[in-house]
């Protein structure tokens, strides 16, 4: 009975990693910790970092332009980017972040990076902002 336990332990992990996986594959973006994308941005000069806020004017990232999800600006200037360059998206709310990251993957876009946790997150983990 202890083999069975262990066996079914070890088949649920790799499910559960299995589905972890494909879900990543499908939202076709990457999630990045705020030292990740530091580490992105330092390494990557072509790095397009994009706040798909309302609140840019009260704080942003280092470089980053502004094209609100909440207004439309992000939807129409999507089809003038270059779908080969190398993009970092954020905002104050996982849900707008998702929706904008998902929406540059569903363009046509394969270099898309989401900061995780987003500007809180950013400010939290003490790096530098503009305001």
């Amino acid at each position: 009975m202890k083999r069975f336990s262990s066996l079914l332990a070890a088949l649920v992990l790799l499910c559960v990693g299995c589905l972890q996986q494909e879900s990543s594959i499908r939202l076709g973006y990457t999630d990045v910790t705020p030292h990740e994308a530091q580490l992105l941005i330092e390494d990557n000069p072509g790095l397009i970092i994009v706040d798909v806020s309302l609140f840019y004017e009260q704080g942003h990232l280092p470089g980053a332009v502004n094209y609100p999800v909440g207004d439309g600006s992000l939807d129409k200037a999507i089809p003038t980017w270059d779908k080969n360059a190398m993009y970092l998206v954020y905002c104050h709310s996982d849900s707008v972040s998702i929706q904008a990251a998902q929406s540059l993957v569903d363009a046509g876009f394969s270099k898309v990076y989401r900061l995780e946790g987003n500007y809180r997150a950013w400010v939290d983990a003490g790096y530098e902002v503009e305001a």
